[in-house]
């Protein structure tokens, strides 16, 4: 399967071109500015080492994506959902979480008002899975 084209790195006058969003040089910067300004103290704490110590054995033993499985395609899983969220009384449990692509992670994001809305932060729809 042919790859897609290099695009520019997305950090402000970066010429280098990236198969990701950023560069290697820009990658750590733009977490680090994400965790720095867009997110809150709360947030920190709670996804601290801590949750990236759970992160690393659940994508470990759950490699793929399970939305994409559902439409009969192999994605390699980058991400961990929290099917009720953290927020909302949810836990890292195993049965609440959910590996998915960063594609997939992203659209149920948006759906249920998480990081990128304003003020809809609150909604909590149905699970994924069902």
């Amino acid at each position: 399967m042919p790859k897609r084209p290099k695009k520019p790195c997305a950090y402000p006058g970066c010429p280098r071109l990236t198969d990701e969003r950023y560069c290697e040089e820009h990658k750590k910067l733009a977490v680090k500015q994400y965790d720095k300004y867009g997110r809150s103290p709360e947030v920190k704490k709670r996804y601290g080492w801590q949750w990236q110590k759970v992160r690393r054995a659940f994508l470990a033993k759950h490699p793929l994506c399970e939305m994409c499985e559902k439409e009969h395609r192999l994605t390699k899983a980058t991400e961990v959902h929290h099917i009720l969220p953290l927020s909302a009384g949810g836990t890292s449990d195993e049965d609440n979480l959910m590996p998915l692509c960063k594609v997939c992670h992203s659209r149920i994001t948006a759906k249920t008002g998480g990081r990128w809305s304003r003020g809809g932060g609150g909604k909590i729809s149905q699970s994924p899975r069902s």
